[in-house]
Formats: structure tokens, sequence, C-alpha cells
């Protein structure tokens, strides 16, 4: 868990300096590939985060101290926070779009909030605990933007009711949109290996979010990926599934 709140650090340290992975690869004279490997991978020697830092300009020291400042940020939310979201969607979208490095200015300029309500919705947010309202109607989070959701909880059933059947309602035919589906007999360590893919590609597609967030919003659009994996069987063919002791006639 440490090494991994390292890395994530030293990824947010690179973007916010602006420094790509070919600027690492070249400072540690391996090739872009293996340096995204090593990201992918959480596989960092000290003398290699050493070099990075450098680079960087930091100190290992100024590394962890970053990382223990992050530490802070809350990766699951209360029920009564989620009751809370869940109940107003107004709420909701508000703390979706900061999450989303939306600005307040915009939110209320898109989206049919008015200022005094949009104020309003931050206040209760930073009553929360979800940002730290900030001179200027500024905000900052005080909740990671990969957190997880209550097992069961509002926000959980919230997504299940509302947003899975609306996102799968597509032929997923047009530009940007692609979908694909795969169904076999897989061994446990099949299953298993197709499981850390997912969580690396989820992985990596946090890490593009975050890239994007430095564009001007008219450079963004709103995008949703859902990554799932499950043993199952369509149900008209469980239904005619023998009994584990029922004879063939």
């Amino acid at each position: 868990m440490q090494s991994k709140l390292i890395i994530d650090t030293l990824k947010q340290e690179l973007r916010k300096q602006g420094i790509n992975y070919r600027q690492v690869a070249g400072a540690l004279g391996l090739s872009e590939a293996s340096v995204k490997r090593l990201f992918a991978e959480k596989s960092f020697t000290l003398s290699r985060l050493e070099q990075v830092c450098e680079l960087l300009h930091l100190e290992v020291s100024d590394l962890i101290h970053q990382m223990e400042k992050n530490i802070e940020l809350t990766h699951q939310l209360t029920l009564e926070q989620e009751t809370e979201l869940a109940s107003d969607i107004k709420l909701l979208m508000m703390a979706h779009f900061l999450m989303n490095k939306l600005g307040f200015a915009e939110i209320i300029d898109i989206y049919d909030i008015s200022e005094a309500e949009g104020i309003r919705l931050l206040a209760r947010l930073d009553r929360m605990k979800i940002i730290e309202l900030q001179p200027g109607n500024r905000v900052k989070l005080m909740i990671s933007r990969n957190f997880q959701l209550l097992p069961g909880g509002p926000l959980q059933r919230f997504y299940e009711k509302v947003v899975q059947s609306e996102f799968f309602n597509s032929s997923f035919s047009a530009d940007g949109e692609f979908r694909i589906y795969v169904s076999g007999m897989f061994s446990r360590s099949g299953n298993a290996e197709i499981i850390r893919k997912i969580k690396r590609l989820a992985d990596d597609a946090h890490d593009l979010r975050e890239d994007s967030e430095s564009l001007p919003l008219a450079e963004r659009f709103g995008c949703s990926l859902i990554m799932a994996i499950r043993p199952w069987e369509v149900l008209v063919f469980d239904s005619l599934r023998r009994e584990p002791n029922q004879k063939k006639f």
C-alpha cells in the first residue's frame, strides 16, 4: 500500500511539473515502455526513485512529505455523506464536477444553478468535509477522486438504478464509443489475471483523466468507462442446468 501511495505521489508531481514519461526514460536510461511498466507495476528501486526525484528537483523526503499530505484525503464516504449526496441531485452534480476539476463559475454557467444556490451547495459540501471552501469560491478537494462507493450504499444504488441502465442504452457505434463482450470458460488463475489487468486499465484511465485536467474546458468532455467480470451464466442457460444428482434418461 505504501509503495502505491509513493508512486501515485510521484506521478502527481510529474504532472504538476509537466514532465512526461519520455523525459523520465531519458533520465533513467530506459525505454519509454520500460518506464510505463515501472509505474504500472509500482516496481521502482530506491536508486531509480532518487533519479526521478532529482529530475523533479526534489528530495525523496519531499516526496514522502507530499504523500503524507495526500493521505489525509478521504477514500470512502460515510453512510451519512452518501445519503445526503444521493438525496439532492444538484448537490451530487456539484460534487461530481468539482471532483472533475471544473471551476465553480463554469458549473453555474453551464447548469441551471444560480450563484446564490451554488454557494449554498458549496457550503454544504464544505460542512460535509468533501471540499474545503476557500476565498473566491475556490475549493480544495478533501476526498480522493478515486474514492470507493460503500457496498450496497446510497450512491451504489443510485448508480445501479439510474446510471447503469442509462449508460447501456446505446448501440456504442458513435465516435468515441466502444463495446466488447467476451465470454468463455476460464481457470481461476485466468480469472484473477483478467481482474489484475482491469485494475491496471482503471489506473491508466485515472492517469489520463488527470492529464486532461490542465486543458481548457472546451477541449474536454465527459466520458464513462465500465469494466466488469464475474463468474456468471445467462439466466436462460442456468435455468436448464441439471441438479447435481439428477439422472439423465
